[in-house]
């Protein structure tokens, strides 16, 4: 029997090295599972990321109190965590003027308070704890509230430069026949801004930390 010929080799070696269409779309789908699990792992690192990230700009602690203190005294957990960032950054420290804690708590505020909400075993080193810092101030913020008509602005003024001078303001508004607003009664600048800046930071909460809050 005579050897095949050259080009018949070349056909069957072709023939025999040539994929299957099977193995071809197994190929295919081993290629797009690894790089969707490439992707996967890209995503989950960058998700992290973006948190940390979130974190830094506008941080969140404590958010278990805040939700607690929110629950029980009927004040919106996002405006609880934005005056805190307003005045700590979620750090514990104490003012020149003598404020202290997360939520900045004169020590004859908190002194009001806990014999108004029962503490009557209150020490004033006690704003150091987170619980009772933020359950005081939640206190304090449903206290302006009722008082102002839960008005937030007037809360604010008031939580930032004291009622008997929000009390001033707005008569002077109301003297003149005027709806109090920010930009024309408010005569502290530090005031204004900090109503801006819980206002904005409450946003920020909302959008971001929703879930955390249980928004």
């Amino acid at each position: 029997m005579s050897a095949p010929s050259v080009s018949t080799r070349r056909s069957r070696t072709a023939t025999r090295s040539r994929p299957s269409r099977s193995a071809v779309w197994r190929r295919r789908f081993g290629l797009v599972a690894g790089l969707l699990v490439v992707i996967a792992c890209v995503l989950s690192l960058a998700k992290p990321a973006d948190h940390a990230v979130q974190e830094i700009r506008l941080p969140l602690r404590h958010e278990d109190i805040i939700r607690q203190q929110a629950r029980e005294k009927h004040v919106d957990a996002s405006l609880i965590a934005a005056v805190i960032y307003t005045e700590s950054k979620f750090r514990d420290q104490t003012s020149n003027a003598g404020a202290r804690g997360l939520m900045q708590l004169m020590p004859a505020t908190a002194d009001y308070i806990a014999k108004k909400s029962g503490g009557t075993a209150f020490r004033g080193e006690d704003l150091a704890t987170p619980q009772i810092n933020i359950a005081y101030g939640t206190w304090y913020l449903r206290y302006l509230l009722r008082k102002y008509d839960n008005n937030t602005i007037l809360t604010l003024a008031a939580y930032n430069a004291g009622e008997g001078k929000v009390d001033e303001w707005r008569a002077n508004a109301a003297a003149q026949g005027e709806k109090f607003r920010v930009a024309s009664h408010i005569p502290f600048k530090e005031t204004r801004d900090y109503v801006h800046r819980v206002l904005s930071a409450r946003s920020e909460y909302r959008k971001s930390y929703s879930t955390e809050l249980a928004l």
